[in-house]
């Protein structure tokens, strides 16, 4: 038996789906159509049967009516015709008391039971001269059985003409099964083979602008498989977005990674011929050389943690973002000294604490405000503000004690949203920039000639987002730029 059923197993799996469905579909349907027509043979097989034990009730009943005094003997015996009446005969209980003429029907020990009353009437069938009847044995008062047998061989007639109708009809049945089951594999599997075809497509060119082609109608009255075509097309909308980016990104890398290469091989070339150059020229190509190789690292490090398009999982930490903002913002001042930074963070947002990863928020505030400051004409202050606000119905911890008042105010309270604004005011971002400032490298027409590859804001937003939080950039009031990052 785990014979047969490894050997179906492979059989499965060497198939083809539209194969298996076919077969699986037809012998559905071939299987209900021969149990129709076997269950209608016998149905009628019974019937026929069943009229025919009639006939030889109601014959009984009138011969019992007519002989219920007379003695063992044979009462009619004309049934070897097919118009004849029925034949029948009364048996005695003891075979001494049987007639000196032969019996027409014959008379077993069966007959001389139901003749006691030791087994009740029965049909059984026979053969008389050499033609097949129906024979009712029953009892005829005491110690007496009637007989009554009819011709039954335009029943069994009727029964094998049936049986070959049905047969006939079961077996187109089975055919009109193949064949619907063919077309309901055809028709069922036809998104799963135009889904095949481009996948095999996609997988030949390495191209994932295809789509599958879905037949018109609202998507909550969509099949299973009309469904799964349409999440084949948004996977692989995505993977060609994926695709897009990937490419754009190699390109833009490459485009941005030329410039500086080719300055640092200038100023190598030029190290390489030291000995033509003054002291002050090879200092100034040092520098020059030091300078471009710290740009160029930068960028290549950039480059490595965006193009990973998510940030890593390390163990998560309560981290006080009103620490961190002051933290960056000394920093900015040592690094953009003719920038003056403006702090101001609210009461509500001092000890408020959020789950993350200290070096990368501080990594988002620097860049926001290298941004900010790169922007601003000089003397003209960088504006950074921390405020915490609650929403309708939420309430803050209570404790007894400074103690319990201090894990109040640290813990995130339910509802309470933190924001961290940075506002320069230089020239502003354009209704045209405003959609694409975070893409990477992208860079504004104002921001061409500045220092920069254009993959701050990105980097930024990137780790915004793996922190559960919000950045937007907007047009600030007076003038200038304000980005908005908001903590949830």
């Amino acid at each position: 038996m785990s014979g047969v059923r490894r050997l179906g197993r492979r059989w499965r799996r060497q198939r083809p789906l539209r194969t298996r469905l076919t077969v699986a579909a037809s012998a559905a349907v071939a299987l209900v159509a021969v149990g129709v027509c076997t269950a209608a043979f016998f149905v009628i097989r019974y019937e026929m049967f069943h009229q025919l034990d009639l006939n030889l009730t109601q014959s009984a009943t009138r011969v019992i009516q007519e002989n219920r005094d007379a003695g063992p003997q044979v009462v009619a015996g004309e049934c070897r015709y097919l118009s004849a009446p029925a034949c029948a005969q009364i048996a005695p209980a003891l075979p001494a008391e049987d007639p000196a003429h032969p019996y027409l029907l014959p008379v077993s020990a069966p007959v001389r039971e139901v003749a006691t009353g030791d087994r009740a009437p029965y049909f059984s069938n026979i053969t008389l001269s050499g033609k097949p009847m129906r024979m009712l044995t029953t009892r005829l008062g005491d110690d007496k059985a009637l007989q009554v047998a009819l011709r039954s061989d335009s029943v069994e007639k009727g029964v094998r003409q049936a049986a070959g109708l049905l047969a006939v009809i079961g077996a187109a049945g089975v055919l009109l099964a193949a064949g619907l089951g063919y077309w309901v594999s055809r028709t069922g599997l036809a998104p799963v083979a135009r889904l095949t075809a481009t996948a095999e497509r996609i997988a030949s060119t390495r191209d994932p602008r295809h789509r599958i082609e879905l037949p018109p109608g609202p998507p909550g009255r969509q099949d299973e498989v009309t469904r799964l075509a349409a999440s084949f097309n948004t996977m692989l909308g995505e993977l060609e977005q994926s695709v897009t980016a990937q490419r754009r990104l190699v390109a833009d890398a490459s485009h941005e990674l030329r410039t500086p290469l080719t300055a640092l091989r200038t100023n190598a070339e030029l190290l390489a011929r030291a000995d033509r150059l003054t002291d002050v020229q090879r200092d100034r190509a040092a520098g020059a050389l030091a300078r471009q190789l710290r740009e160029v690292t930068g960028l290549v490090n950039d480059l490595i943690e965006l193009a990973r398009d998510e940030e890593p999982t390390p163990l998560l930490e309560e981290v006080r973002i009103a620490a961190l903002a002051e933290h960056a913002v000394a920093a900015a001042r040592a690094h953009w000294p003719s920038t003056p930074f403006t702090l101001h963070i609210a009461p509500d947002a001092a000890e408020t604490v959020r789950p993350g990863v200290p070096a990368r928020l501080t990594r988002l505030l620097t860049n926001l405000l290298d941004n900010a400051a790169k922007f601003s004409p000089e003397g003209l202050p960088v504006e950074v503000e921390l405020t915490a606000s609650r929403h309708a119905g939420s309430g803050s911890e209570s404790g007894s004690g400074s103690g319990s008042r201090s894990r109040s105010r640290s813990r995130p309270r339910s509802g309470e949203r933190l924001e961290l604004t940075v506002r320069d005011h230089g020239p502003g971002i354009t209704t045209e920039d405003l959609p694409y400032v975070f893409d990477r490298f992208y860079r504004a027409e104002a921001a061409r000639a500045l220092p920069g590859s254009g993959l701050g804001l990105a980097m930024a937003r990137q780790i915004a987002r793996a922190h559960g939080a919000d950045l937007t950039a907007e047009q600030a009031q007076g003038g200038g730029a304000l980005f908005r990052l908001t903590f949830a």
